[in-house]
């Protein structure tokens, strides 16, 4: 029988910083070390949108106890989507390799070489957490357009998992669908065979579901040593819009008959791995941090006990002051892409 550990998929989201930390604690160290205070995990999503530099990892190592987890969302060429060509690491950027750039400034159809050389970069930014004992898993979510409606989607959704777990290793990953055709029972089937064959980790997620909206349903499954989860939120109307702020698609706070929900799905993937992550990627204004320390108390003596600070469950940052909109000096390019370094 595993455990369960809470935690969010932002420490460094503009709105949570407004709503959630307390009056001054504004610089990017004295966040961390609140956030690490409450939860015990966090992820780095910020690191889809550029590869994080390898100091950025050794100040979150120095800035969290021990027993601190972090999960990476792998950089953005590594599953397939477009990458902000203004955001490339010089070494791709300087190295002449092929690829297509678009008018928005995106790099489409990096050639091979180039993606190589990204998954070493983004691997070697990281052995600071691997190196310290604070490194979970990289998460590899593929975009919508990776589906199973056919043999030859399926398929070739499969290579590329393959391909970029080869460029990972020996990296744990997690791997989470966005398409809705993935649930379909003959497709589900094969992918988390797939999935167990190779020892990675199935990502169960809760999204919106709506007529229109192929997002993949709720499916827990455990196809690896961990379970893992992560809540979207149930924001039908700005799931596929385009908006000014990624968080605006996350825009939504869980009731908690909602969150109920979960609890015996996640009970049922703890008693068949080493442990649940549940994640919270609903990161506008401090409706994550909200959501799980309810959800950790939902779920009682499942959750693994804190390795130090204020218990998930304790309610003590809902009474703290917002920080407010005030300006914060020390934003700078990584405080914009959630580098929180």
């Amino acid at each position: 029988m595993g455990d369960v550990v809470v935690g969010t998929c932002s420490w460094t989201d503009k709105t949570m910083i407004e709503r959630w930390y307390p009056r001054g604690i504004s610089s990017a160290e004295e966040r961390l070390r609140y956030y690490a205070s409450r939860f015990d995990a966090v992820e780095v999503d910020s690191a889809f949108y550029a590869i994080p530099k390898r100091e950025y990892a050794e100040a979150w190592v120095r800035r969290t106890p021990p027993g601190f987890t972090f999960h990476v969302k792998a950089y953005g060429m590594l599953t397939g989507h477009e990458v902000d060509a203004a955001a490339l690491h010089p070494e791709l950027r300087d190295a002449g390799h092929a690829f297509v750039l678009t008018r928005r400034g995106r790099v489409r159809d990096p050639e091979p070489r180039m993606v190589e050389r990204a998954a070493e970069l983004f691997v070697d930014a990281l052995e600071p957490l691997v190196l310290a004992g604070k490194f979970g898993g990289v998460l590899l979510q593929y975009p919508p357009w990776f589906t199973a409606v056919d043999r030859e989607h399926r398929e070739r959704t499969f290579a590329a998992i393959d391909n970029a777990v080869g460029l990972l290793d020996p990296l744990p990953v997690f791997v989470e669908f966005r398409h809705g055709s993935w649930a379909e029972p003959r497709s589900l089937e094969r992918a988390l065979r797939f999935l167990a064959d190779r020892g990675l980790n199935f990502v169960a997620v809760d999204a919106p579901q709506a007529h229109g909206v192929a997002s993949m349903p709720p499916v827990s499954a455990v196809t690896g040593r961990w379970g893992y989860v992560r809540f979207h939120g149930r924001n039908r109307d700005m799931w596929n819009a385009r908006t000014q702020s990624a968080a605006d698609r996350f825009d939504y706070l869980y009731r908690p008959d909602e969150l109920a929900e979960w609890k015996g799905r996640i009970a049922e993937m703890a008693g068949v791995s080493e442990r649940v992550w549940v994640m919270f990627n609903n990161c506008k204004y401090d409706y994550a941090p909200r959501n799980a320390r309810e959800m950790a108390a939902l779920l009682g003596d499942l959750v693994a006990p804190r390795a130090g600070g204020v218990p998930t469950g304790d309610p003590v940052a809902d009474d703290v002051e917002p920080v407010g909109t005030a300006h914060d000096p020390e934003t700078g390019r990584g405080e914009q892409l959630g580098l929180g370094f």
